[in-house]
């Protein structure tokens, strides 16, 4: 069966495999399915990005056909973006945007038969981390050193260290969410196809639908929303 695939050869498996190894200083590195199906899902969008900047540096002043995609998805973004941090938010849109196209495509390719890179806590930890890396920078640049340090200590200084855990907290509640919810749909998805194999052609389809659609894209919009939230929490009120 390929391992790439949750289902082939009549044989369905929602397992992370090791495609092959190799040697880094002496350990043993393995190249497994989630980087494969991450790498599709990056050149996927790669492609998508070339084709848009050409589309966009050919663009009409009236947009029609793939311009007017293009354009739709950004001013959503921007749109989602401002309502949420307003217009102190905009140096973010760039970040916000990326993250959200890519967790979205990661979750879709489900409906591709791939494993979804985000069921696997390696892709969610790191976007986890990514996120919680710039909220900090964001309050010490907007709060500065002083207001740091008063934030941990609010309401009292023996409050400290509750604060430091919720801030650590941050990330894995982020990470998790996400991973457990995805990871979820693959489970109920492969167990579905693995037990119906003979029957399971047509009606599954809503349930793609559900898992990796709609749940998919509502999972995108939590994380993206309340990345947003903390990193406008981190600005305060400057």
């Amino acid at each position: 069966m390929n391992p790439i695939l949750l289902a082939a050869d009549n044989e369905v498996d929602f397992m992370i495999h090791g495609i092959f190894s190799y040697s880094f200083f002496g350990q043993k590195v393995w190249i497994t399915t989630t980087h494969v199906c991450t790498l599709i899902v990056l050149i996927t969008l790669m492609i998508f990005m070339y084709v848009a900047g050409r589309a966009m540096k050919k663009g009409k002043e009236v947009p029609e056909g793939f311009q007017n995609v293009v354009e739709l998805i950004v001013e959503k973004l921007d749109g989602m973006v401002e309502s949420t941090m307003g217009t102190k938010g905009r140096n973010f849109r760039n970040y916000i945007g990326t993250i959200f196209i890519f967790i979205i495509f990661s979750n879709i390719s489900g409906l591709l038969g791939l494993r979804p890179p985000t069921a696997d806590y390696g892709t969610t930890l790191p976007l986890g981390l990514i996120t919680f890396t710039l909220i900090f920078v964001t309050k010490i640049r907007y709060q500065k050193v002083t207001g740091f340090l008063k934030g941990l200590c609010d309401p009292w200084p023996f409050w400290a260290p509750i604060n430091v855990i919720g801030d650590v907290a941050v990330p894995i509640s982020l990470s998790l969410r996400l991973f457990a919810n995805i990871l979820s749909g693959t489970v109920m998805m492969a167990l579905i196809y693995g037990l119906l194999n003979r029957i399971a052609y047509v009606w599954p389809a809503a349930l793609h639908v559900y898992f990796d659609l709609f749940s998919g894209a509502i999972q995108t919009y939590v994380f993206c929303m309340l990345t947003m939230t903390y990193i406008a929490d981190a600005m305060g009120d400057s």
